[in-house]
């Protein structure tokens, strides 16, 4: 049963890829600027798995310490108190991606 459902998840996840490269890509907004602000929603929305992923691509684009918790203090404006818990999984996230390598 999962594998006659292997084809459409392999269309679908290929579509995300694309609307997700296409959503980073540098145009009005540099790259920092659009993966601060998707590293926020992913707060807001409590999402754990995007939460790594953008605070991974925004240390990547050149993202601060600074920036990082400035993102994540607009997500809990918008995201209330449950954001904060999720802001806080943020900033441990920072600090693995940036210490990663250092002894």
């Amino acid at each position: 049963m999962y594998m006659a459902a292997l084809p459409s998840f392999v269309r679908f996840s290929e579509s995300s890829k694309t609307l997700a490269i296409a959503s980073i890509t540098e145009g009005a907004l540099d790259a920092k600027t659009k993966e601060l602000m998707a590293l926020a929603i992913a707060v807001a929305v409590r999402c754990d798995g995007c939460i790594a992923f953008h605070v991974h691509d925004a240390v990547d684009a050149g993202a601060t310490a600074d920036e990082i918790a400035e993102a994540i203090g607009v997500a809990i404006l918008m995201g209330g108190g449950p954001a904060a818990v999720y802001g806080a999984d943020a900033l441990r996230a920072y600090e693995e991606f940036t210490t990663q390598g250092q002894s």
